[in-house]
């Protein structure tokens, strides 16, 4: 029997197997398309529908000395504001999260006002709470909007042109494309999703065909056959890819049929089926890296049990670009393409944004990935062919 003929027959026993296996199939196959569409849909509806209330509503602004500005008090209510008697301790309700954001208005306000000097106002909040994000922002760009019309007035009262106090107009043009502000919310949380379903996409199936089958030890009749081992590894990592392609596939289809039907914010979601195809061959690398190191790592374990001890650690590993660029966000460069996780990461998020791919990037991506990936398969080959694998203890 040829290597190609023992890898395909290998491959379909393992799909047989799990096949029969309908629990943990399902599981496999549909945990991604049915879990990633409510988390990312349910976030974003959820973020939407957060901001729009705290955008829309009126906000209460709890003020301490409410009584020495009213005419700020009287302007703050045409934008949607409403100054309102602060508690007797702002600043631990603050801290609290019993009132997102709060104004201190100084008790010399009023003296500084006639006398033309800048009046203190001070707006009070926590910036370690998220929800005192638009709040603050709504008051402050409040405030701003009444200390340019009291400025631009007292200028005028003085026959002064208020354009003479503003020698530079100064205003912001967005160049960023349709379909990289479409992507902004996909680019947060995608990339981080897919990246790991592709790296343990097939952990189910390895586990079973390598510790598993040790474990029941059925893998000694099947190493004890005339077969490769090459092509035994083989078939049983193809298996494991198929499985995860097939696994990805239903997730990206998942989510863009559910964009579609969703409403706002959340339509943005949608992809391209060229998109799809793109992500797709940008995480088989990934894919084939997952499953050639989980097939390494299980071929040693002596049981399943312990072989399920490394997804913990392993679902660490994908974590590591995203927490990185949160932290210290860096301009693309060509050795992130060089680096596992971080490459899938930027790729990804160039496919999202609908951004050009040179043939450079790619030729850096693909040597750097399926190399690794060819590394961690011959390992495990060479794991496979250790006799003592197929001693059952």
């Amino acid at each position: 029997m040829s290597a190609m003929s023992t890898m395909w027959t290998v491959m379909l026993k393992e799909l047989r197997d799990i096949g029969r296996d309908r629990r943990t199939l399902a599981l496999t196959l549909l945990l991604g398309p049915l879990l990633f569409p409510v988390l990312i849909l349910g976030m974003g509806a959820l973020m939407e529908k957060r901001t729009r209330t705290q955008i829309e509503q009126v906000l209460e602004v709890p003020t301490i000395g409410i009584e020495r500005a009213p005419n700020l008090v009287a302007f703050l209510a045409t934008q949607g504001i409403k100054a309102v008697e602060a508690p007797p301790n702002l600043e631990i309700a603050l801290r609290d999260q019993v009132e997102d954001v709060g104004l201190r208005i100084s008790e010399s306000y009023a003296e500084d006002w006639r006398a033309g000097r800048p009046a203190l106002v001070e707006v009070m909040l926590d910036t370690t709470q998220r929800d005192s994000g638009i709040p603050r922002n709504r008051l402050q760009a409040a405030l701003s909007a009444y200390s340019g019309q009291v400025g631009a007035l007292r200028l005028l009262a003085r026959g002064v042109d208020s354009s003479v106090a503003q020698p530079v107009n100064v205003g912001v043009l967005d160049v960023s494309t349709p379909e990289a502000k479409r992507g902004l919310m996909l680019s947060v949380m995608l990339p981080y999703f897919l990246i790991i379903t592709a790296f343990l996409g097939g952990a189910a199936l390895v586990l079973d065909a390598t510790a598993g089958e040790r474990e029941r030890q059925s893998l000694e009749p099947l190493l004890a056959t005339p077969a490769p081992r090459g092509a035994i590894v083989s078939g049983k990592i193809v298996a494991a890819c198929v499985l995860g392609i097939v696994s990805l596939l239903l997730t990206l289809l998942a989510i863009k049929f559910s964009a579609q039907f969703a409403t706002g914010f959340a339509r943005t979601l949608d992809m391209s089926f060229r998109s799809i195809a793109k992500m797709l061959f940008v995480l088989l690398p990934m894919l084939l890296i997952g499953t050639s190191l989980l097939t390494f790592l299980a071929a040693a374990a002596k049981s399943l049990k312990e072989a399920q001890s490394h997804m913990t650690w392993l679902m660490l590993l994908p974590m590591i670009p995203t927490m990185m660029l949160m932290v210290n966000p860096v301009k693309t460069q060509l050795w992130q393409f060089a680096v596992p996780f971080l490459a899938q990461n930027q790729l990804l998020l160039k496919v999202i944004r609908a951004e050009a791919i040179s043939v450079q990037v790619w030729a850096v991506y693909l040597g750097c990935s399926v190399g690794l990936a060819l590394l961690l398969w011959l390992a495990a080959v060479i794991r496979y062919r250790q006799e003592k694998l197929a001693i059952s203890t």
